[in-house]
């Protein structure tokens, strides 16, 4: 009856998750994560994740949480800042292009082409006829990448407007994130209905059969991350690639060497 109890608590998501099992599961987690790698690694896999969402929803943590355990040559992330003015005159997506996955490895967008529907639209940076074009283009851009032998997976994180408060208001109090709020971000804050209705819109057009939308409830961030983590090794058919045994050699006799005895500025020790 206990274990029942308990199996329920932790099934009901209007428990916050404890970090001792948020932590314990993550580490599952990283455990396939570190065998996907090498399978990409071996396979010469080519993988794309997109995350899109609004700000505070979580992008950067999920992000974290899924590469914090691998090489940064195989899982590269890429955050474009805003445009140059010779990249404004590019087709858009060309800036984009030259960043996906070469054979053994895994992109991940921070934020992606989607700005286009998204911030350029809702803060004005771009026209209308410019929105139509890029929803009518865009599924067909992604066709190419499938077709191209590319794994393309787009995670949208849905986070409620009072979460989003919460998060926002916790920027500005904490000295530690607080660079993650811009005046971009504080304009976008105001304009809730005007992103809603750039999703819909985004979704409409470009939720497709080669490379749906997938949405993830963002409210609790470590149920979001374990969550998208958990999708994304079940939409990837790897396999755990054979190792060798790994045994550390013996090392060298020192053949004379001692320590240097010339002074060397150390850290303070003060914990």
């Amino acid at each position: 009856m206990a274990k029942d109890k308990k199996r329920s608590k932790k099934s009901d998501n209007s428990v916050k998750m404890s970090n001792k099992d948020y932590l314990s599961e993550l580490r599952r987690l990283h455990v396939e994560v570190v065998k996907l790698q090498e399978w990409v690694k071996q396979k010469g896999i080519k993988i794309c994740i997109v995350f899109e969402g609004r700000d505070g929803a979580g992008k950067g943590g999920t992000i974290k949480a899924l590469t914090e355990r691998v090489s940064p040559r195989i899982f590269r992330v890429v955050a474009l800042p805003a445009p140059t003015d010779r990249e404004k005159s590019q087709m858009y997506v060309q800036r984009y292009l030259p960043h996906l996955p070469a054979a053994g490895e895994v992109v991940i967008f921070d934020r992606s082409w989607y700005n286009r529907a998204g911030v350029e639209r809702v803060m004005g940076f771009c026209t209308k006829e410019q929105v139509a074009g890029f929803l009518k283009a865009i599924p067909l851009v992604e066709r190419a990448i499938v077709d191209s032998g590319v794994i393309l997976l787009k995670y949208w994180l849905e986070v409620s407007p009072e979460e989003q408060t919460r998060r926002l208001e916790q920027r500005i109090k904490d000295g530690r994130k607080i660079w993650k709020l811009t005046a971009m971000d504080l304009k976008s804050y105001s304009r809730w209905y005007d992103y809603s209705r750039a999703r819909d819109d985004m979704f409409k057009s470009t939720d497709t059969g080669h490379a749906p939308w997938l949405v993830a409830n963002s409210n609790d961030k470590r149920r979001a991350r374990l969550n998208i983590l958990t999708d994304l090794l079940s939409r990837i058919p790897y396999e755990e690639v054979p190792r060798e045994k790994v045994k550390l050699p013996k090392r060298q006799r020192p053949g004379g060497y001692r320590e240097p005895d010339y002074p060397l500025k150390r850290v303070a020790e003060k914990f």
